[in-house]
């Protein structure tokens, strides 16, 4: 009959009689945390430049460009695309360290994720504007843009983390981290 193994403690390791399993410092947890959030933040900031860029070609290249008259799907395709590059950001950078076994699920979930923190913010707007009733530019860039984004970003680091990026630790990616 065999047993499970047991963790195994620097104590037992190195012979004295404590048998307390060996925990990660609280300093590397948070400098791992730091790292992550980091990227993240990196990674939203490509994100968002993809964005902006791909919403301009389309619409504003060359004076008027082939979306001109139709800004609202140049935005969907946009958002689509920086979506896809986000994705493989946070795949590969932010969460590098989590090895998927289903990417379908998980894409499917990073995009429902991306529409609810879509909504955060627009709820954000929405409430400045129709509930608090505040219309000038500056209200709106505080409570869509800065309040909004802010919201949306800690919602998508928490979720993607706690729901998308849910495979297996691969410990070999944390070994090499410095």
């Amino acid at each position: 009959m065999s047993f499970p193994e047991q963790p195994v403690s620097f104590s037992e390791r190195s012979g004295s009689p404590q048998s307390t399993p060996v925990q990660e410092p609280l300093s590397a947890k948070v400098l791992a945390a730091l790292r992550r959030g980091g990227a993240f933040l990196v990674v939203g900031a490509i994100g968002f430049l993809v964005d902006a860029g791909t919403y301009n070609l389309l619409v504003f290249w060359g004076g008027e460009g082939v979306l001109y008259h139709a800004p609202l799907p140049a935005k969907i395709i946009a958002i689509a695309v920086a979506t896809v590059v986000t994705y493989f950001g946070n795949k590969w950078w932010t969460f590098g360290h989590k090895k998927s076994d289903n990417p379908a699920r998980e894409y499917l979930l990073y995009a429902i994720f991306n529409v609810v923190a879509i909504s955060l913010q627009l709820g954000c707007l929405g409430f400045s504007r129709y509930v608090l009733e505040l219309s000038s530019p500056l209200s709106d860039n505080i409570s869509g843009t800065l309040i909004g984004q802010i919201v949306a970003v800690v919602f998508r680091y928490w979720a993607y983390d706690k729901f998308v990026f849910v495979g297996s630790v691969d410990t070999s990616v944390n070994d090499k981290q410095p």
